[in-house]
């Protein structure tokens, strides 16, 4: 799929130094590209970037289309005349050192809220209209959504009289702790029972009723996409690709589910039967419960997929290549029941295979796809990548310690292949080693004969010395950063997503090195 050896860095946007909470698509996001084009790098892959959840996680989105709002840069605003420097300056943090999503809320939103008053007082331009008309079919949705969210929000603050009825209307078929936390964040299955069913006369009541929030919600989405796709230009026409990540499944409290309920395995009420998540493995010994709720793929079968053409068209206009999280999950999924305590509780059920990929290819042409085939893999997940002929992932912190001829050691895996030294959801490099057993770390160091005083940097060069034809690195790694500095750890829900760097930390020495092992592994192509 890729004609040449590339390597890159791993790095989301909320990790850029930014003096408002979290980074953004203004000048540090440009500088970072030009410091990946002068290190002789051709790839960076991010996170998803849909809007995250209250942990700020982006793989439990309100929606698999939109974008964070929180990543649009308030400086640029100023350049477009919709912000004063005055009041962009009297936010600004003096020092950021973690990404916080509820302090960037509370410094940004508001300036948003005065550049979207300030649009408003001028005819809309024709490039709005031109996106509202190109986005509209998951846009419209979204936007109302995420409108009637905010509103029974606010509502429910005040008066929760409706909880009793909402208790009601479950049948006992939840937990106490399941329904109050479903009505006060207001998931879609809280709404009134039109709302939630989506009688036509009751979306046009609502669109009417909340249509300043609607269209606010609009002219977010257009910032984000607007500015998202210069900053992607800049990094095309300095030779770096943009690596994406699609989650396989996408959260109940979404647009996507609301909007789409046939295509997935809800009950009447509108609540999943079964729901998503892997049994027992490297990372827990119950296994992750994610709760997404699972498709119907008979339906998406019948309607030719296009639920599906839809998302990974928008995902392939917001990125060049896209990474498919939990491959494994179109071959067989982990099915679990909705009133499970834990992940134990699931069974292996047959996903749609290659007719899905089939189907997309017929629609959008060559797929520039990445199979995330980690976990458990079985020899049928196996000749479906091979069948599609996407090059899958391997991460390098799991190959040492075990069997010699392990797949993840480079001398085992071919070159449609991605590698990794770890992913978002590993520990740095540095922190590995640290808290790696003796037999791991003996194995490593006689692998590579090195002595093991910078094992960041001997990974790296592995990575870039493997027959993979794609290499990339946390940036973490490239910086010589320790485990306080990982970026998420599954199976937990406190301090992840926070991983920020300053510019004090990248050093000519990370530049140098990163252009000195491209050249020596015939991965520099510039």
């Amino acid at each position: 799929m890729f004609e040449s050896r590339k390597s890159g860095i791993l790095l989301h946007p909320s990790s850029i130094p930014s003096p408002f909470g979290i980074g953004d698509f203004g000048g540090d996001a440009y500088r970072f590209i030009d410091e990946l084009a002068v290190a002789k790098q051709t790839l960076w892959q991010i996170l998803p970037l849909c809007p995250v959840d209250s942990g700020g996680s982006p793989y439990q989105s309100t929606s698999a289309f939109a974008g964070e709002p929180l990543f649009i840069s308030v400086d640029l605003l100023v350049d477009e005349g919709l912000l004063t420097q005055n009041e962009v300056e009297a936010k600004k943090l003096a020092t950021f050192h973690r990404t916080d999503y509820s302090v960037a809320r509370e410094l940004k939103m508001p300036l948003l809220r005065r550049a979207f008053e300030n649009f408003r007082k001028e005819e809309y331009p024709k490039a709005y209209e031109e996106f509202l008309e190109e986005n509209k079919g998951w846009l419209e949705d979204y936007a109302l959504f995420m409108a009637i969210k905010a509103f029974f929000i606010e509502k429910r603050k005040e008066d929760d009289k409706d909880l009793l009825e909402f208790n009601r209307d479950t049948e006992g078929f939840l937990s106490e702790e399941k329904v109050r936390g479903y009505f006060y964040s207001a998931c879609w299955c809280s709404f009134p029972k039109e709302l939630r069913e989506r009688k036509a006369e009751t979306i046009v009541k609502w669109r009417e009723l909340l249509t300043n929030n609607v269209q606010w919600e609009c002219f977010l989405q257009y910032l984000f996409h607007k500015q998202w796709r210069v900053l992607k230009s800049y990094a095309n026409e300095n030779k770096i690709q943009i690596i994406g990540d699609a989650p396989i499944f996408v959260s109940y409290d979404s647009a996507d589910v609301w909007a789409n309920q046939k295509a997935f395995q809800l009950n009447g009420l509108g609540f999943p039967t079964v729901v998503a998540g892997v049994p027992p493995d490297y990372f827990s010994e119950t296994g992750q419960l994610w709760g997404n709720p699972l498709y119907q793929w008979k339906y998406h079968e019948k309607t030719g997929y296009q639920w599906w053409t839809s998302r990974i068209r928008k995902a392939l206009e917001d990125v060049d290549i896209l990474r498919i999280d939990h491959f494994r999950g179109f071959e067989s999924y982990w099915e679990i029941p909705f009133d499970a305590v834990d992940a134990r509780e699931g069974q292996w059920v047959k996903g749609p295979g290659k007719k899905l990929f089939r189907r997309l290819e017929k629609a959008l042409g060559e797929l520039p796809l990445i199979a995330e085939d980690l976990g458990i893999i079985t020899e049928e997940v196996h000749k479906l990548r091979e069948k599609t002929g996407f090059p899958g992932m391997r991460v390098l912190q799991f190959a040492f310690g075990q069997d010699k001829n392990h797949p993840y050691l480079p001398h085992s895996f071919n070159q449609n292949t991605v590698v990794y030294t770890g992913t978002h959801d590993n520990n740095t490099t540095l922190g590995w080693y640290e808290n790696a057993a003796e037999k791991e770390k003996d194995h490593f160091r006689r692998y590579m004969n090195v002595t093991g005083e910078a094992p960041n940097w001997d990974m790296i060069r592995l990575a870039f010395s493997s027959p993979a034809q794609l290499a990339i690195i946390p940036l973490q790694d490239v910086l010589g950063l320790g485990q306080e500095y990982r970026m998420n750890q599954p199976g937990t829900t406190e301090g992840n997503w926070s991983f920020a760097f300053d510019w004090d930390m990248w050093n000519d020495g990370c530049t140098e090195g990163l252009k000195y092992l491209s050249r020596l592994f015939g991965r520099n192509h510039g």
